[in-house]
């Protein structure tokens, strides 16, 4: 099995819903972003599926060390070897790199979060981060795109974590801020058992409008001369928009059914998006 080989499995195996916006890439700017993407499952993976804290560090500081064996031209792993070759063509900078692997440790190291501020610290390393690397993969001519890709990669994390708000909670995670429970009088001890009351759906509806707010400035600051080459980032932008509101539909929905769009509505959605002009 080639390097990129094992990218495309990881990947595939992973059902996410950037598949989608990966499908109408020419096949060099694929493969980049595949290599990117399966980086990510495997350090996200690592937090997972994590048994023992310090085994989980371990493995990412292994990860950490591999990052700079990429810019030395001596990667071991297939992901990295597969990375490597993209390095030049693309100016991937090796901190965004590091950037995800802090905001892996972060996960380790902190199950709950005091402010919006210090939420958004995690999202930056874990999600913005990987949006700016791919803003880079697939193109820009305005620095303004990157501010594109940094907000972005905040949108979409906010609304994982609104999507994966029970499956988090079951392994004791709470990633909505203190400061938000608290302007609608919920406990984070709490949170399961205020599902259904007004005060659980105001807190969703608060969050929903945070995230509603980053897609927006993301899309007011994309040039529109990068659009074209941004649209495998629009197309999943797109994808969580329309998750976000079926989330902000049904605010206890997270809690009965893990809320989802199906592939053809998804397929629908990026091929919408590729066709304009």
């Amino acid at each position: 099995m080639t390097p990129q080989e094992y990218c495309s499995k990881k990947t595939a195996q992973s059902g996410s819903s950037f598949y989608y916006s990966f499908l109408f890439l020419e096949k060099k700017k694929r493969e980049a972003i595949t290599a990117l993407y399966a980086f990510c499952r495997e350090v996200d993976d690592i937090v997972d599926d994590a048994s023992d804290e310090h085994v989980a560090r371990s493995k990412l500081n292994w990860w950490g060390q591999e990052i700079e064996k990429m810019w030395l031209g001596t990667p071991q792993h297939p992901v990295t070897i597969a990375i490597q070759q993209f390095i030049e063509p693309y100016k991937l900078e090796q901190k965004y790199f590091k950037l995800i692997i802090d905001g892996m440790m972060m996960d380790l190291e902190q199950q709950n979060y005091e402010t919006m501020d210090q939420l958004k610290e995690y999202c930056y390393r874990s999600a913005s981060a990987v949006g700016i690397l791919s803003a880079s993969i697939f193109g820009y001519t305005h620095p303004t795109t990157l501010i594109y890709a940094e907000q972005l990669g905040l949108a979409l994390q906010l609304t994982n974590i609104l999507r994966d708000i029970k499956e988090d909670l079951a392994r004791g995670r709470i990633y909505i801020p203190l400061e938000e429970l608290d302007k609608v009088n919920i406990k984070r001890a709490n949170l399961s058992h205020s599902v259904g009351e007004k005060s659980f759906d105001t807190l969703i509806d608060n969050q929903v409008a945070i995230a509603q707010k980053l897609f927006d400035s993301a899309e007011r600051n994309l040039h529109i001369d990068d659009r074209q080459s941004q649209k495998a980032g629009l197309i999943m932008g797109a994808i969580y928009r329309k998750l976000l509101n079926r989330i902000a539909s049904k605010p206890a929905g997270s809690f009965t059914k893990r809320q989802t769009l199906t592939p053809i509505h998804k397929l629908w959605i990026a091929w919408r998006i590729w066709s304009k002009p």
